[in-house]
């Protein structure tokens, strides 16, 4: 089980186990959440764009081209 000392500053060091499970690395951001139960539970506040892929995505909806996406920016911007 990895361990970690808590510094003078009340900071820690993330276990590289630990860092690498989560594919959290320097500078990313870390949520900390109180359970009910009064546990303390951590996980990444940032998500890897690639994470995001498809979450979007609705049944009977065709995909829009990067065409298409450019032409309606184009429209919108001809009203005003």
């Amino acid at each position: 089980m990895p361990v970690s000392t808590i510094t003078s500053k009340g900071q820690i060091t993330i276990p590289k186990e630990i860092r690498d499970h989560l594919r959290i690395q320097a500078g990313d951001k870390i949520d900390f959440i109180l359970d009910e139960a009064g546990r303390v539970v951590f996980k990444p506040a940032t998500v890897d764009v690639a994470e995001l892929k498809g979450m979007l995505k609705s049944k009977g909806r065709k995909p829009v081209s990067v065409q298409d996406m450019k032409k309606a920016v184009k429209e919108r911007f001809k009203k005003g």
